[in-house]
């Protein structure tokens, strides 16, 4: 099998340098692109880091971006030009922006999502499930813990449990979006969804959902040890959009989720 061509942003980044890595090892990717929003004069994995360009992307199959919006958006423009699909891991971003995503997915195909783990994508999935089964009795909220460099709050999976909640009530998730509390000991239910971000250490990602009706609690929880399982579910992301057409895609896609 021919390997793809895969291009990664950021690759200075916490994920830049682990999908470096597990694109290293991978039997499917050859990585010939890696970029970076300053000029650096050492070479990585024996490449030069570039800044984002058409001549950065021109020989790619694929873009990998764990960056920032204003990256991303930078990313896509160029990858629109020339055709190229793109894996975003990237969150944070406006609604503003979110509608641009969805304006270059009608040229190009693209992959978004707030998190590339298996696990949690599965746990979204029973979120909605669990949301949909207990209705109205019980209120819900999320809680999240991620490293404390982590500017985002609540992160890209916290909103994406949140969203499965609102599914699963067939409601409007911008219309329960509650509170969102940052580094608090404890936060409250209410009828809406609110939210507690924690940012400490090191850790690679703790997320968990809550319901209550006031006489019992369910709780749906995930906890990430390794980072790798993020930069390896991107890439079998990438892998799997190589032959898609345009349009915005989920990893619910890529795991066949109904």
């Amino acid at each position: 099998m021919k390997k793809i061509n895969l291009a990664i942003t950021g690759c200075l980044g916490r994920m830049g340098q682990q999908l470096i890595k597990s694109s290293k090892v991978s039997q499917n990717f050859k990585l010939v692109s890696i970029t970076e929003n300053e000029i650096i004069n050492k070479k990585i994995s024996s490449l030069k880091p570039q800044l984002n360009s058409e001549n950065a992307f021109k020989n790619v199959n694929v873009i990998i971006d764990f960056t920032v919006p204003k990256c991303t958006l930078e990313v896509l423009k160029i990858a629109s030009k020339l055709k190229k699909r793109v894996v975003i891991g990237t969150t944070g971003f406006s609604k503003k922006e979110e509608k641009l995503i969805r304006k270059y997915s009608r040229k190009i195909p693209i992959l978004k999502a707030g998190n590339m783990s298996l696990g949690v994508n599965l746990l979204v999935y029973l979120t909605e499930i669990a949301s949909k089964s207990l209705g109205g009795n019980f209120l819900s909220k999320v809680f999240e813990v991620h490293h404390r460099h982590k500017k985002d709050h609540p992160s890209g999976t916290a909103l994406m449990l949140g969203k499965g909640i609102a599914d699963g009530k067939n409601k409007n998730f911008g219309t329960i979006i509650g509170k969102k509390y940052f580094n608090k000991k404890s936060f409250p239910y209410s009828k809406k969804i609110n939210f507690n971000s924690l940012r400490k250490g090191k850790a690679v990602g703790e997320h968990e959902v809550r319901f209550s009706s006031g006489k019992e609690i369910i709780t749906l929880n995930h906890e990430a040890f390794d980072r790798a399982l993020y930069s390896e579910g991107a890439l079998t992301a990438a892998k799997w959009l190589i032959n898609k057409k345009p349009g915005l895609y989920s990893m619910r896609n890529v795991l066949n989720f109904k």
